[in-house]
Protein backbone atom coordinates (compact mmCIF):
# COMPACT_ATOMS: atom_id res chain seq x y z
CA UNK A 1 0.00 0.00 0.00
CA UNK A 2 2.77 2.46 0.92
CA UNK A 3 4.62 1.69 -2.33
CA UNK A 4 1.62 2.93 -4.34
CA UNK A 5 0.78 5.88 -2.08
CA UNK A 6 4.14 7.66 -2.58
CA UNK A 7 4.05 7.76 -6.40
CA UNK A 8 0.34 8.53 -6.39
CA UNK A 9 0.89 11.49 -4.06
CA UNK A 10 3.78 12.73 -6.23
CA UNK A 11 1.67 12.56 -9.43
CA UNK A 12 -1.22 14.37 -7.72
CA UNK A 13 1.03 17.17 -6.45
CA UNK A 14 2.67 17.48 -9.86
CA UNK A 15 -0.70 17.78 -11.58
CA UNK A 16 -1.84 20.55 -9.25
CA UNK A 17 1.49 22.41 -9.33
CA UNK A 18 0.83 23.58 -12.90
CA UNK A 19 -2.09 25.62 -11.57
CA UNK A 20 0.27 27.44 -9.22
CA UNK A 21 2.23 28.74 -12.21
CA UNK A 22 -0.81 29.61 -14.35
CA UNK A 23 -1.64 33.23 -14.96
CA UNK A 24 -4.70 34.98 -16.27
CA UNK A 25 -4.61 37.86 -18.73
CA UNK A 26 -6.17 41.07 -17.39
CA UNK A 27 -6.99 44.41 -19.01
CA UNK A 28 -8.56 47.62 -17.80
CA UNK A 29 -9.53 50.52 -20.07
CA UNK A 30 -10.68 54.02 -19.28
CA UNK A 31 -11.75 57.15 -21.13
CA UNK A 32 -9.27 59.98 -20.65
CA UNK A 33 -11.98 62.59 -21.35
CA UNK A 34 -10.02 64.05 -24.29
CA UNK A 35 -11.29 61.66 -27.00
CA UNK A 36 -8.60 59.11 -26.17
CA UNK A 37 -8.75 55.76 -24.41
CA UNK A 38 -6.02 54.22 -22.27
CA UNK A 39 -5.84 50.47 -21.70
CA UNK A 40 -3.53 48.71 -19.25
CA UNK A 41 -2.76 45.01 -19.59
CA UNK A 42 -1.14 42.51 -17.31
CA UNK A 43 -1.28 39.07 -15.81
CA UNK A 44 -2.69 37.83 -12.53
CA UNK A 45 0.76 36.68 -11.41
CA UNK A 46 2.14 40.22 -11.79
CA UNK A 47 3.99 39.52 -15.05
CA UNK A 48 4.54 42.46 -17.37
CA UNK A 49 2.49 42.72 -20.54
CA UNK A 50 4.98 45.00 -22.30
CA UNK A 51 5.17 44.13 -25.97
CA UNK A 52 1.91 42.16 -26.03
CA UNK A 53 -0.29 42.67 -29.10
CA UNK A 54 -3.19 45.10 -28.73
CA UNK A 55 -5.99 45.58 -31.26
CA UNK A 56 -8.94 47.87 -31.71
CA UNK A 57 -11.74 46.28 -33.74
CA UNK A 58 -14.77 47.85 -35.29
CA UNK A 59 -17.36 45.85 -37.25
CA UNK A 60 -15.07 42.79 -36.99
CA UNK A 61 -12.25 44.69 -38.74
CA UNK A 62 -8.95 45.60 -37.11
CA UNK A 63 -8.64 49.39 -37.20
CA UNK A 64 -5.56 49.57 -34.95
CA UNK A 65 -2.83 47.00 -34.35
CA UNK A 66 -0.05 47.88 -31.95
CA UNK A 67 1.76 46.59 -28.85
CA UNK A 68 1.59 47.61 -25.21
CA UNK A 69 4.43 49.95 -24.21
CA UNK A 70 7.07 49.37 -21.54
CA UNK A 71 4.47 50.27 -18.89
CA UNK A 72 2.01 47.67 -20.30
CA UNK A 73 -0.24 50.48 -21.55
CA UNK A 74 -1.58 51.80 -24.82
CA UNK A 75 -3.37 55.07 -25.60
CA UNK A 76 -5.46 55.52 -28.74
CA UNK A 77 -8.02 57.87 -30.25
CA UNK A 78 -11.56 56.88 -29.34
CA UNK A 79 -13.30 55.54 -32.46
CA UNK A 80 -16.75 56.79 -33.44
CA UNK A 81 -19.46 54.18 -32.86
CA UNK A 82 -19.11 50.67 -31.47
CA UNK A 83 -15.65 49.14 -31.03
CA UNK A 84 -13.73 46.58 -28.99
CA UNK A 85 -10.31 46.81 -27.35
CA UNK A 86 -8.46 43.47 -27.50
CA UNK A 87 -5.48 42.37 -25.41
CA UNK A 88 -4.07 39.41 -27.35
CA UNK A 89 -1.47 37.43 -25.42
CA UNK A 90 -2.18 34.23 -27.35
CA UNK A 91 -4.64 31.38 -27.18
CA UNK A 92 -6.42 31.29 -23.85
CA UNK A 93 -5.05 34.73 -22.97
CA UNK A 94 -7.26 37.12 -24.93
CA UNK A 95 -9.24 39.83 -23.18
CA UNK A 96 -11.82 41.90 -25.05
CA UNK A 97 -13.43 45.03 -23.62
CA UNK A 98 -16.43 46.46 -25.43
CA UNK A 99 -16.22 50.21 -25.97
CA UNK A 100 -19.66 50.56 -24.36
CA UNK A 101 -18.05 49.47 -21.08
CA UNK A 102 -15.22 52.01 -21.13
CA UNK A 103 -15.91 55.05 -18.95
Amino acid sequence: MHKILGPLLFITLLAFSTHAFAHTALMSCFDEGDDTITCEGGFSDGSSAAGIEFLVKQNDEVILKTRLNEFSEVNFEKPEGDYQAVFNAGEGHVVTVDGKNIF
